[in-house]
């Protein structure tokens, strides 16, 4: 189960972010550390789930939404074409132990949030 992080502040609304989209399961931001002109965050409202691997297992269907929405948001702020990343583990370079899903679009050498 994931702890106490700056995602889980952020979805309760103690730390504001620029929420480009919500449902009742997800919420998407900009990622304040873009590594593309278009780098977004698509996270689960739960803190079930520390990893990608740990979703899939669970929950599929929530795992299906998170990439639904990170269509929509390539769709809404890039030309559609996107990558999607799960870093899993710290070795793998994930920092925030809340699974979350990294919508990246657009060259590296033009980084920038979105809007």
């Amino acid at each position: 189960m994931a702890a106490d992080t700056v995602f889980t502040k952020i979805i309760a609304g103690e730390i504001p972010a620029k929420i480009l989209v919500e449902t009742e399961n997800v919420i998407a931001f900009p990622d304040l550390n873009p590594q593309a002109k278009v780098h977004i965050l698509v996270i689960p409202k739960t803190t079930e789930y520390d990893n990608v691997t740990q979703l899939a297992a669970a929950d599929p269907a929530l795992l299906a939404e998170i990439v639904g929405v990170a269509q929509k948001l390539a769709s809404e702020h890039a030309n559609g074409d996107y990558r999607l990343i799960f870093n899993s583990g710290a070795s793998a370079g994930q920092t925030v132990f809340h699974v979350h899903a990294h919508v990246l679009a657009g060259d590296l050498e033009e980084r920038s949030l979105v809007g």
